[in-house]
């Protein structure tokens, strides 16, 4: 099975679909989650075409984390996350949906439950406040 150049990430990295983009650069983008776990639940993924993180050429790795780790740092802030949980799914028996790498950003609160994942989608004007917030915080305004 091949890359599927129609998934919905794919879609959203060529401006054909909307997202609530938070950060871009020439390598990666990051945006919220539109069935988020936690307020602020962000993914960020490669623009090269990798369905998982075996696919992913060596020279896209570094950049992905570097923007993993900028963005995380920004969630954290925006809502005063006491911890990120990071994820990531290589394949659908370790639970991948769309089959284009990214990282689940989800901030964390102690004694506060997460939500479901793909469960309900989230208010349109609320991922827009939240990305607004995470725009803030990286102290930018680089998403399209």
């Amino acid at each position: 099975m091949g890359y599927d150049q129609d998934n919905i990430f794919a879609k959203i990295l060529r401006g054909e679909a909307p997202a609530h983009s938070v950060y871009e650069d020439e390598l990666t983008m990051a945006f919220l989650d539109v069935m988020p776990q936690a307020d602020g639940h962000t993914l960020v993924l490669p623009k090269a075409p990798s369905q998982n993180l075996f696919e992913l050429p060596d020279e896209a790795a570094g950049a992905l984390l570097l923007t993993v780790r900028k963005v995380a740092a920004a969630v954290k802030q925006a809502f005063a996350a006491d911890g990120i949980q990071l994820q990531q799914f290589n394949g659908s028996a370790a639970g991948q949906t769309v089959f284009h790498l990214h990282f689940h950003i989800i901030p964390c609160h102690t004694g506060r439950a997460r939500r479901r994942h793909a469960t309900a989608m989230a208010d349109a004007e609320l991922l827009k406040q939240h990305a607004q917030q995470i725009r803030a915080a990286l102290g930018s305004e680089r998403a399209r």
